[in-house]
């Protein structure tokens, strides 16, 4: 069973949050928070698997609240639900730790797929979403210069390990690419292990960014 912690400090979003989490049978919602100082309250005593993570909210934000999630003894998945509409708030999650993001306007089989994805370890967004942030970074940052500094950067991965990235920049779960590249799941975890630590990032989203960035989905 994967427990799940709302955090949003709107009441109609958790309540609606908590519907679509608790239709499923794999899924059980332990607790809400209106602010990210409860939330991180609640991951201390509770010690959910994933939390749900809004971004702008009282007394401590998302980002204040992932930062800390991430010194507890057992982590959670951290999944930021989003509009898109800050991209510095986006970007700083990244940072932070967050493993995946959700748009709230995403429909209920999406939000039960963010929350499975993060919980089993391999957090990744949805091609269309992944799209969308990328454009946006792409936007927010350009010049060639940084596609140069991207690609020195990828150069202390194998061949296999860049087939690997390009597969999850493109959305691609590991189940997915393991059938693309004909290896095993546990194959396509190592990789994406290695991938993250030759690279010094913190999840797969990063990894993404760094891809486009160095003209791979191109």
């Amino acid at each position: 069973m994967i427990r799940v912690l709302i955090v949003d400090d709107e009441w109609m979003v958790r309540s609606m949050l908590r519907t679509i989490m608790e239709s499923a049978d794999d899924i059980t919602v332990i607790g809400e928070a209106a602010d990210g100082a409860e939330a991180v309250s609640l991951a201390r005593s509770e010690r959910p698997d994933v939390v749900l993570m809004d971004i702008r909210m009282p007394r401590a934000d998302g980002l204040t609240a992932t930062q800390r999630l991430r010194t507890l003894a057992t982590p959670p998945k951290v999944v930021v639900l989003t509009t898109f509409d800050l991209d510095e708030y986006v970007h700083t999650a990244l940072r932070s730790g967050a493993v995946g993001f959700l748009l709230k306007d995403a429909t209920a089989a999406d939000m039960l797929a963010a929350v499975r994805s993060a919980a089993s370890g391999d957090a990744m967004l949805s091609p269309r979403i992944t799209r969308r942030l990328l454009d946006r970074f792409a936007d927010a940052d350009p010049g060639s210069g940084r596609t140069a500094q991207a690609r020195r950067r990828l150069e202390v991965l194998t061949d296999k390990e860049r087939e690997v990235l390009v597969a999850l920049a493109r959305g691609r779960s590991n189940t997915d690419i393991a059938t693309h590249l004909y290896v095993s799941e546990a194959t396509v975890k190592t990789h994406v292990s290695r991938i993250l630590s030759k690279l010094d990032l913190t999840n797969r989203v990063q990894a993404a960014i760094l891809a486009h960035r160095a003209g791979l989905l191109d």
